[in-house]
């Protein structure tokens, strides 16, 4: 069997892509997993939402390439990504794909090794903070509660052309959280369907704005009121429907204004 040594100089060899999830903004909350193999890579792939604090950790011989996206505007089209992991592992570099928040959770992580997968490229996956549990978290909104909710749903309200409409019917029961991620754009008709699927008016919502840094803002108000609120917050930003925002001045324990900047 061969050794450690051994097994290590052949993933060199062969080339290796580390998926790591980045989590929510902060840089505090990378897993030790993902800091390391960071400063192992030598190559990042990043995504926007990754910070600069995080990207710092790379050592300084690492290539590093961004291909983040926008709303409307991607500046890498998603084949390209994944034909560029697949390309740079083939050379026999360790390639670090950063994506904020966890990779698994609405991050095409799946995606992208499924065609690492399909050319033989060797990959493993390193979990990160999801923005829903991240964001919601420093918010001091729980996503359960004994007296207000006792599961969660998370729902990306960006579909693809020609895709399936959300099961609006599905999401519209008591004692649930739902987290809309990507949903800032879609706010008045994440609204209007709620309400017109059965889902009471004055249900309390919250907007949670670049979630775990020190920009982060909190908007609270009524499901009824979600499209006035969506006009004050700008993006990144996360929805959350469901009693367990009325939670929030209560628990409020992050103070963005003393957290260090960017």
């Amino acid at each position: 069997m061969p050794s450690i040594q051994a097994q290590s100089e052949q993933k060199k060899q062969n080339g290796l892509v580390s998926l790591v999830g980045a989590g929510p903004g902060d840089a505090d909350l990378l897993t030790v997993k993902g800091y390391r193999l960071i400063q192992q890579a030598d190559v990042v792939v990043y995504d926007r939402l990754v910070s600069k604090e995080i990207l710092a950790l790379a050592n300084d011989n690492a290539e590093m390439i961004y291909v983040g996206k926008k709303l409307d505007f991607h500046f890498v089209p998603q084949d390209k990504i994944n034909q560029l992991l697949v390309d740079k592992a083939q050379e026999g570099k360790h390639v670090v794909r950063l994506k904020g928040g966890d990779s698994f959770i609405f991050g095409r992580g799946g995606e992208e090794l499924e065609t690492l997968a399909e050319n033989g490229v060797q990959f493993e996956v390193v979990p990160g903070i999801t923005a829903a549990a991240g964001a919601t978290s420093y918010a001091g909104i729980p996503l359960t509660h004994r007296d207000h909710a006792q599961s969660v749903q998370f729902i990306t309200a960006h579909v693809q052309k020609n895709g399936a409409e959300i099961e609006w019917d599905a999401l519209v029961r008591s004692n649930n959280t739902l987290v809309f991620y990507m949903g800032l754009k879609q706010s008045p008709h994440i609204s209007t369907q709620l309400i017109e699927h059965g889902l009471a008016a004055n249900t309390p919502c919250a907007i949670i704005e670049r979630g775990t840094t020190a920009k982060q803002k909190v908007f609270t108000g009524t499901i009824s009121e979600l499209a006035q609120m969506a006009e004050k917050a700008i993006s990144p930003s996360l929805i959350v429907v469901g009693s367990v925002t009325t939670l929030h001045k209560k628990l409020d324990w992050f103070s963005p204004s003393s957290a260090d900047t960017e």
